[in-house]
């Protein structure tokens, strides 16, 4: 049988393959913030849009009882998410809905905190990265066809002091969804935070 590769991420044993994104290193950071927010934020289950194979939002979560609600379209990143919660003791935690981004989540149900890690490297320049797959990484023209649906969703089921953390590519990529959250949602989100780090940007939505 073929061993599937593995990562270390944030202490966590996560496996994963050619399917899913491979767990980058930097990422630790969006999981670092999302858990200094949880100890402030109000209590409930974590959305985390796009999970890919879970191991931004297990970390998130890791040290505290809050469960886990992942989303993403791709059947592998649901094996995977779900595989990697329960290899690490998480799985009474975690429940996967596979489906579209803008389905997946009831008009009622709201969030303290809601993860979004979206694609966002533009169509044109996804020949770059041969080795990531597509679904993963294609964010369309611009890069932000996903993270434009995840501000949606953020803004539909984002509870009045919650907060969500969207990761981006560039600082442009930041002030565009910042302009989106403005202008298309009316000011009802805003950007609070920008935090740039060698390979991407994390930025923090409140209400």
């Amino acid at each position: 049988m073929e061993t599937m590769p593995e990562a270390t991420f944030c202490e966590l044993t996560i496996s994963y393959d050619e399917r899913v994104l491979e767990p980058r290193s930097w990422t630790q950071a969006q999981s670092a913030w999302a858990a200094e927010l949880l100890a402030e934020l109000p209590p409930g289950p974590v959305l985390e849009l796009c999970a890919g194979a879970g191991h931004i939002g297990l970390a998130a979560v890791r040290e505290t009882p809050r469960e886990l609600v992942m989303v993403d379209l791709n059947p592998a990143a649901e094996q995977f998410a779900l595989k990697n919660a329960a290899a690490n003791g998480m799985g009474a935690q975690v429940e996967f809905r596979l489906a579209r981004l803008d389905a997946a989540v009831a008009p009622q149900e709201q969030f303290g905190l809601i993860i979004a890690d979206p694609p966002w490297v533009r169509s044109a320049e996804t020949s770059r990265f041969p080795a990531d797959p597509l679904l993963a990484i294609d964010g369309g023209a611009d890069g932000l066809a996903l993270a434009r649906t995840c501000v949606d969703v953020i803004d539909r089921h984002l509870s009045q002091e919650g907060s969500g953390l969207l990761q981006l590519g560039t600082t442009s990529q930041a002030e565009a969804v910042a302009a989106y959250a403005a202008d298309e949602l009316d000011g009802s989100l805003r950007l609070s935070e920008t935090r740039v780090y060698g390979r991407g940007v994390l930025v923090r939505l409140v209400r």
